[in-house]
């Protein structure tokens, strides 16, 4: 028997599901990000991993916009209302625009290429080793050289910065989309068993 190679589709999820989704993802930067009302200080930042999956799941356009508000309005008041210090808010903020963007954007890459095998690991990481790269660089790059914070930049310094947060923030999105792998992958498995049973 000849086994059907699986083709790459766009993932899609019926409107209900993309609303619960929403709310979830939502629901995980409230909860870990900075701190504030809502904040689990020993989970991991989940910002860049949200990005990344509302890239993947979500389709309106308007969630981007929406969850960097989110963001942003969450820094607002942890800085202006819980204490939290205001050294990483600078003129290089702005950078977090396409940091998160290129996360949305792997996502929404990844999507057209989707396939419930194992073939599609490796898009999956590639593309999601691709955007951290980048995001990282626009965010660290960003706040290091344009954030007034240190008087006198230079690249030698900013890659040792690197090989220090980097591996850090990796662990941050790896955590987060290990847990958004297991979902999926529960979630399919459910679905393909009971339709099996109809």
């Amino acid at each position: 028997m000849i086994q059907q190679e699986a083709i790459p589709i766009m993932l899609s999820l019926t409107k209900t599901q993309q609303i619960i989704v929403g709310i979830a993802l939502t629901l995980l930067i409230v909860m870990t990000r900075g701190n504030h009302f809502a904040s689990i200080n020993a989970l991991p930042s989940a910002s860049l991993a949200v990005f990344f999956l509302a890239g993947l799941y979500l389709r309106p356009n308007w969630v981007f916009p929406s969850l960097l508000a989110l963001c942003a309005g969450l820094d607002f008041y942890s800085i202006t209302f819980t204490g939290t210090s205001s050294f990483c808010v600078t003129p290089a903020y702005g950078f977090l625009l396409p940091a998160y963007g290129a996360m949305w954007l792997a996502g929404r890459w990844f999507a057209k290429r989707y396939t419930f095998s194992t073939s599609a690991l490796l898009p999956l990481v590639g593309s999601i080793a691709v955007a951290a790269t980048v995001s990282e660089l626009f965010s660290s790059g960003g706040f290091y050289f344009f954030g007034g914070r240190y008087p006198d930049p230079t690249l030698v310094v900013f890659g040792e910065r690197l090989m220090k947060y980097f591996p850090h923030q990796l662990e941050n999105i790896g955590f987060w989309l290990a847990v958004a792998l297991l979902v999926h992958v529960a979630f399919v498995m459910t679905k393909r068993a009971s339709n099996a049973k109809a």
